[in-house]
């Protein structure tokens, strides 16, 4: 799948084609206005290519989780005015209930070569969750050629990123952003510059079990951090007080530990924790926390974030890397009391000359609002996408594109 053999928009002739584009415009809103544009800015590169190389750009995304089919809420329009306004010139919104109705088919008749369209939210059709042929057909009847662009959506098997390309009579392809997030992930994971260190944090051990297992048999060194971590201290017989335990993963946390010794990998935990009385309630709430080693939590704290030996060991062990993939934070990094292990993983991730990928989800949110996102290779757009990625899964929106 990383051998990246997919055509992309480089390899399609669109002169006067009707290209339908799958990109991610699941933004952010607040009262009808959007709150970051991040994925409108990302998609830009492909759309522009597409308009100068005079295709006519039909634009397709979801938009939130519309229960009851069509609800003004969830509407892409405010998204078709932020496109007019990043690309200086008019983006035709086809308001339709129908997504391909009457409406939409009218404003794609009218197009002319380098005009854009934007379809309404494909989940104001039922079938598109469900990747039923009907809606399918639709969305392929009213182009020539299909390209995704939309990796945050590509481990789904949604009409619009797998369905429709049964239907294209024409050429599929891989936008630019799809293009950049298969060429890092797909990399760093099957042909890494060694030595290729892998950092996983958040809460649960039960969402990375086969992240955890398929990136121990590619990377040199795995660090644990996070709420996960604690199962596996646990795992290790240390007593971890209240902290948050997987108590039906333990068993999975010791065979990971006998299969990193097996496979001469190294599996480094959390050697200090940063605990307190409790969670924080409301979540960014003054706290009183104190750090002690992982083997001597009180039977009554509870571990929150990694302490301040674990942030310099895991610090010195990305310093020698040459790739690094960093997939959930250290801690309750929404806290700033508790965001200290997430800022001294981010701190080092910027510091080195390895290439670093983040993985999406709250690694990606943590890296962007402390400032250190210009300091990384990659951050992906995906986060449950690029964790399929990771678990070595093939992601349905990538494997149905044609070979080059």
């Amino acid at each position: 799948m990383s051998a990246l053999n997919k055509k992309n928009v480089e390899d399609l002739q669109v002169k006067g084609k009707r290209v339908l584009v799958r990109c991610d415009f699941n933004v952010p809103l607040k009262d009808g206005k959007i709150t970051n544009d991040n994925r409108i800015t990302a998609a830009l590169p492909t759309i522009k290519k597409l308009i100068e190389n005079g295709g006519k750009v039909i634009l397709c995304s979801h938009l939130g989780k519309p229960k009851n089919g069509p609800e003004d809420k969830f509407s892409l329009a405010p998204v078709a005015e932020r496109l007019s306004e990043l690309l200086g010139k008019e983006v035709v919104f086809a308001k339709d209930n129908e997504v391909v109705g009457a409406n939409a088919k009218a404003a794609v008749e009218k197009m002319n070569d380098g005009d854009v369209v934007l379809l309404e939210n494909t989940r104001f059709r039922a079938e598109e969750t469900k990747n039923i042929d009907d809606f399918s057909k639709d969305l392929a009847s009213i182009a020539d050629v299909y390209v995704n662009d939309a990796f945050g959506s590509a481990h789904r098997a949604h009409c619009s990123t797998a369905g429709v390309t049964k239907f294209i009579k024409g050429e599929t392809a891989v936008g630019y952003l799809m293009n950049k997030e298969i060429e890092y992930l797909g990399n760093a994971v099957e042909n890494p510059v060694r030595p290729f260190v892998a950092i996983l944090g958040g809460a649960k051990v039960a969402d990375k079990l086969n992240v955890i297992s398929n990136l121990l048999e590619k990377c040199d060194t795995l660090i644990i951090g996070g709420g996960m971590a604690y199962t596996f201290l646990k795992a290790k017989g240390y007593e971890v007080g209240t902290s948050l335990v997987d108590m039906e993963k333990v068993d999975y946390c010791k065979q990971m530990l006998e299969k990193a010794e097996k496979l001469g990998k190294k599996l480094v935990l959390p050697v200090d924790t940063t605990i307190a009385k409790s969670f924080p309630d409301p979540i960014d709430a003054p706290i009183e926390v104190s750090v002690v080693d992982s083997n001597a939590i009180p039977a009554d704290m509870m571990g929150l974030d990694i302490g301040t030996k674990t942030q310099e060991l895991f610090a010195d062990t990305v310093k020698s890397a040459k790739t690094v993939v960093w997939n959930g934070p250290m801690g309750v990094f929404e806290n700033p009391i508790l965001a200290k292990g997430t800022i001294a993983v981010a701190k080092a991730l910027a510091e080195t000359d390895a290439t670093t990928i983040i993985g999406g989800g709250d690694s990606a949110a943590a890296v962007v609002q402390l400032g250190f996102a210009d300091k990384m290779s990659h951050i992906s757009t995906g986060g449950g996408a690029s964790l399929e990625y990771l678990e070595g899964k093939v992601l349905p929106g990538i494997d149905v594109i044609q070979d080059k």
